[in-house]
Order: C-alpha cells, then structure tokens, then sequence
C-alpha cells in the first residue's frame, strides 16, 4: 500500500505540529540537587499557584477575569507538576479543537442564523411589552 498517496502532506503536517516540552520540573538544576531545597520550591510553587487559582474562583462570581486567573495558576503549577502539566495540554488541546470548530464556515452560518433569530425574537418581545405598557418601567424610581 502506498503511502504517499496523498503527496506527502502527511509527513509536512507532522513537522508543523512543535514537539511538546517533556513533562516534570521546571526548576533550576542548583534547586533539584538539593531535595530539601526542591521539596520547599515545590511547597512554594504549589502555595502561589493555589493563591492564584483560589483568586480566580473568587472571582468567577464577581467582576473578573476569573477563568484566565485559573488558568495563569494552572500554568503557574504546570512549572513543577506533572499533573497540571497534563491538565494544561488537554485544555490547549480542548481550546484549539473548538477555535477550529468555530472556524468552520457551516458552524459560523449556523451561529449567525441562530442570533439572528435570537435577536428577531427580542426586538419582537420588546415590541409587544412597549405596545402594551408603554415606555412605563414595571417598578417605580423616587424622583
């Protein structure tokens, strides 16, 4: 079976794709020679990554940019742990899926028709209350 059928696309897609950084410690080499020094790194890395995504929480609910918070203290612990490493690469991943998702013409036409509608829908609802109570708002302002 050939394998170049296609031209050897397959092959300049593969080198477009950058090699992944391997996982692990990010700290530098003076730190991880010493497993006190490296144990109490990690202990700070986790103390400030945790602080981070701890304000992003807070501010999910409040005025914010919550989620990039979240996602600055994930990268924040991805410099020394495996598992936010692991975690980081699966949302780029999720996020890069859904940029191309987005990108895609038959999605853009359907998500412009649907708030085209979703727009008909409320300028009509806005029409029939205003015709109905006027320019009258529902609750009364002290003067």
């Amino acid at each position: 079976m050939n394998t170049q059928s296609n031209g050897g696309s397959a092959i300049a897609e593969e080198e477009a794709v950058p090699p992944e950084q391997p996982l692990g410690s990010r700290a530098p080499h003076f730190i991880k020679r010493s497993r006190p020094l490296h144990l109490s790194w990690q202990v700070g890395v986790f103390v400030v990554g945790l602080a981070v995504v701890v304000g992003g929480v807070i501010m999910l609910p409040l005025p914010g940019p919550g989620w990039l918070v979240i996602f600055a203290g994930m990268a924040v612990w991805a410099t020394e742990f495996v598992w936010a490493q692991l975690v980081l690469r699966w949302a780029k991943r999720k996020v890069t899926e859904a940029t191309q998702k987005a990108l895609d013409p038959k999605v853009r036409r359907r998500n412009i028709i649907l708030t085209a509608i979703g727009v008909v829908i409320i300028a009509a609802l806005l029409a029939v209350y205003v015709w109905k109570f006027g320019l009258a708002m529902p609750w009364n302002i002290p003067e």
